[in-house]
């Protein structure tokens, strides 16, 4: 599990998600593991040397197309829900209640008090022993 207050993760919510796999993939060398969603759509992650290294996703697609491009990055967290509670204790408005993704993790994004939108996640725990 990623460490408590750790950056975790980082994501792009890509207008264009095949010229921004293109970029990627040509400035840095990313390949590209597609993962199907629940609801149909498609999580790309991104892939470095067999290591996953971020993900995107297609925001029109996903019916969100006036939410900006741009990154997203997750900070890990050793309870979501309860830390979720400190930050509304704390004046954050929580944009989207914890869920759960399979495999995952359990996330919920933020907007803290100065206005800034972070997404935080408590990691599944690793299947296997």
């Amino acid at each position: 599990m990623a460490e408590h207050g750790t950056f975790y993760w980082n994501e792009l919510m890509a207008h264009d998600i095949d010229g921004a796999k293109k970029f990627y993939a040509d400035t840095l060398g990313w390949s590209f593991d597609a993962m199907p969603m629940a609801d149909g759509l498609t999580y790309w992650v991104a892939m470095m040397g067999g290591r996953p290294v971020g993900g995107m996703f297609d925001v029109k697609a996903a019916g969100m197309g006036q939410s900006p491009e741009g990154w997203m990055p997750y900070i890990a967290v050793d309870d979501i829900d309860a830390r979720c509670a400190k930050a509304k204790a704390a004046g954050a408005s929580i944009l989207r209640e914890p869920f759960d993704v399979p495999g995952v993790g359990r996330i919920a994004i933020l907007q803290e008090p100065g206005g800034a939108v972070i997404g935080w996640m408590t990691a599944a725990e690793p299947q296997g022993g």
